[in-house]
Order: C-alpha cells, then structure tokens, then sequence
C-alpha cells in the first residue's frame, strides 16, 4: 500500500475563501476542500478514496493538496478522479513517489 500524494489546480473560477483557502465558483463550485478524490486501478476498479486536502489561493489560481490513504501496489498505472470531472491517468511510478498533478479550468 502507499499513500497517493500530490497537486490540483484550478485554473479557472478560483476564489479566495474567508479562511484563507480558495475554493471553486461558477461552474467549478463542486471543487473545494473535501471534495472527493477517487483513485481506480488499470481496470476502472476503485480501490481507494480520499478528499481534497487544504488550499491555497495565489494569483487567480486554487492550489489544493492531494493525498488518498491506503492505494494498493501492483498496478502498471492509475486513474484519479476529483469529484465528477473525468479520470486522470497517472504511471505507477509516478503516483507511488508522490507525483500526481493535474489541472482543471
């Protein structure tokens, strides 16, 4: 098992929230912190969940933290989904160092 880490921009209808976070607006006010991040194995099996981690709010743009607990090993690759916005393909190498980034807006 590992723990998948790493980086969520949103590009486009970022705000800046009251506590200092950022948050989506528009047609991306599903993207927040909490928002659901769902990891599925090379078959489109899900075999861990998290959330979206703490924010930062920087030029225009979200920048939220990833990590998902509890990803099984063994996989050539994986895809990640944040709340209903399609799926992400990322190398096992990759999500296993730590090394997930993806982009919306």
């Amino acid at each position: 098992m590992f723990t998948l880490k790493g980086t969520f921009t949103l590009t486009d209808g970022a705000l800046k929230s009251d506590d200092g976070g950022c948050l989506g607006s528009g047609g991306f006010d599903d993207i927040a912190e909490g928002t659901s991040v769902t990891v599925y194995d090379a078959a489109g099996d899900v075999v861990a969940t998290g959330n979206l981690g703490k924010s930062t709010y920087a030029a225009g743009l979200c920048l939220f933290k990833v990590s998902v607990d509890d990803v099984p090993k063994g996989e050539k690759f994986y895809q990640v989904e944040v709340s209903h916005r399609g799926n992400i393909k990322v190398a096992a190498r990759e999500a296993e160092k730590g090394e997930f980034a993806a982009t919306l807006g």
